[in-house]
């Protein structure tokens, strides 16, 4: 009808002054070129599964629609892992192909020879590779020409990791659903958005939320895509960016916000900001009341998991009651149940659920892939059990309490205890460590490890023992799994069948607090 309006689809932009702006049609041309890379060039077929471990580039939004055009799974990873994540991904997931950067590339050449699926590597670079393809001359000389794939609905999509208590993360399997219940008039309601909206939407590329608040949310509704590159969260360059483009909305977890606030910029009255919106993890109301009252923006929140896309949240426009995270957004039916799937009665603490009985909602994920165990186990009478718990009140908000299990959420990434606790162990110091969540100002939770120490190692410097603990972590997984805070202890509680007891130690944290 010609009333497109004149932003791009996706508008890319970096610290060096570096700008890309690629028009729908520029995005057709572009991801039909992508398609056809993949199943020429790389010879995938559907069904077959890609690893995408890209940091916030304009390549990820390609692969991520190339993938949907030809039925190709794709399975995001934060560009933080290390060999050992990123052998386990390809371990498990038994990917055909991975697409990422000169930085990771090297880690993935030294698992290569552990993973006999793996065919096809596919770099992300201005510089050629032994062994790799290069996916920018690629798509230069790729035909603009491609049939999409007749995908339906229950089709496989995309793979997210998800971290758990114990063990690897999991994999949770979603299908083209994921992408349909965007288009929901229901589910349009919590942001809003116009063609004429710029959205900004600060997730890591690794997580469920990028695939949501970075392509599928947007671009459904026909908004602007806006991306900084942001290798950091830098909040001086966040508050620049909001000063200098014509960005409308954004959603960042609640530590994004925090550190803006303790910026003590002279003033935060963004001039083209309408809308903010927040998830991932826990906020405080009067750090709500404090960005409204700093931006006159109001601060919704948002809820879900790696299992759920967003599935509760405060509309756009509905009362805000500060601290809760909304209500309920179809084409999802949320209660709080106990352990046995009953329905409890307003303001009593449960567990979060989700009606998959009869039927399963549509964006709700399909399995734990090659872990049928799991994924029976979080299925509690009618209902999916996401592990959290949570009261509901009269008029049917949320109001989160916590998680059930050991999970750490800090800045919004979730982190496994087990996953720290065994990097850990690799270090000679390390008798027994236990790992938990601990308050923190800016981050909301960090991870706290209590340490045993081996007797050889109780007289070094603690400082200096502390800051080699720190760095092994970081160099064995992923950085932001390392322990913030440590302290050593002579002895862990345990129970009497010998199990850590890391609510003990939980409580002890949260009590300081």
């Amino acid at each position: 009808e010609g009333k497109r309006s004149p932003n791009p689809a996706l508008w890319w932009v970096n610290d060096q002054g570096d700008e890309v702006k690629w028009s729908f049609r520029e995005m057709t041309d572009l991801t039909c070129r992508t398609a056809n890379v993949f199943t020429q060039a790389c010879g995938l077929q559907t069904g077959d599964r890609l690893a995408l471990i890209l940091p916030r580039v304009p390549e990820w939004w390609l692969a991520s629609v190339g993938c949907i055009r030809t039925g190709v799974i794709y399975m995001p990873g934060t560009t933080q892992m290390k060999a050992k994540d990123i052998l386990y991904r390809l371990q498990v997931s038994g990917a055909k192909a991975i697409m990422t950067t000169d930085t990771l590339a090297p880690e993935v050449d030294s698992v290569e020879p552990e993973c006999p699926s793996l065919k096809t590597k596919l770099l992300v670079s201005d510089h050629s590779r032994e062994g790799w393809l290069d996916f920018r001359s690629l798509i230069k000389s790729a035909s603009p020409d491609h049939i999409c794939i007749k995908s339906k609905t229950l089709d496989p999509m995309a793979i997210f990791f998800t971290s758990g208590t114990t063990g690897f993360p999991k994999m949770a399997k979603h299908s083209h659903g994921f992408a349909l219940r965007s288009y929901f008039p229901a589910c349009r309601k919590l942001l809003q958005l116009k063609t004429s909206d710029v959205f900004w939407c600060m997730s890591d590329t690794g997580w469920i939320l990028a695939t949501l608040g970075c392509l599928l949310e947007p671009w459904t509704s026909g908004s602007t895509v806006f991306v900084h590159h942001l290798p950091q969260f830098d909040p001086k360059v966040i508050i620049e960016t909001l000063f200098k483009y014509p960005i409308t909305q954004c959603l960042a977890a609640p530590s994004v916000y925090r550190m803006v606030l303790q910026h003590n910029f002279t003033s935060l009255r963004f001039p083209t900001l309408e809308h903010c919106l927040t998830g991932g993890e826990a906020l405080l109301p009067e750090e709500q009341e404090q960005w409204n009252r700093q931006t006159g923006v109001l601060l919704y929140q948002a809820y879900g998991q790696s299992e759920t896309g967003i599935s509760c949240g405060t509309l756009r426009g509905m009362k805000i009651k500060p601290g809760s995270m909304g209500k309920a957004i179809p084409p999802f039916d949320i209660q709080i149940i106990d352990d046995k799937g009953n329905i409890q009665p307003p303001n009593t603490e449960g567990n979060i659920g989700i009606r998959i009985k009869p039927t399963r909602p549509i964006g709700l994920f399909m399995c734990y892939e090659k872990n049928p165990e799991k994924t029976a186990e979080v299925e509690c009478g009618d209902f999916y059990n996401t592990g959290d718990r949570a009261t509901i009140d009269e008029e049917g908000y949320f109001w989160f309490l916590g998680r059930s299990d050991d999970v750490i959420n800090a800045s919004g990434y979730r982190i496994g205890p087990a996953e720290v606790e065994n990097a850990l162990a690799e270090h000679p110091a390390v008798a027994e460590s236990a790992v938990v969540s601990s308050p923190d100002p800016v981050r909301g939770e960090v991870v706290k490890a209590f340490i045993v120490l081996n007797p050889e190692f109780s007289c070094h410097d603690q400082d200096e023992l502390i800051k080699e603990l720190q760095q092994h972590v970081k160099s064995v997984t992923a950085p932001y799994k390392y322990p913030r805070k440590v302290e050593f202890v002579s002895e862990l509680p345990k129970t009497i069948t010998g199990k850590i007891k890391r609510s003990e130690l939980r409580k002890k944290e949260f009590g300081q607090k």
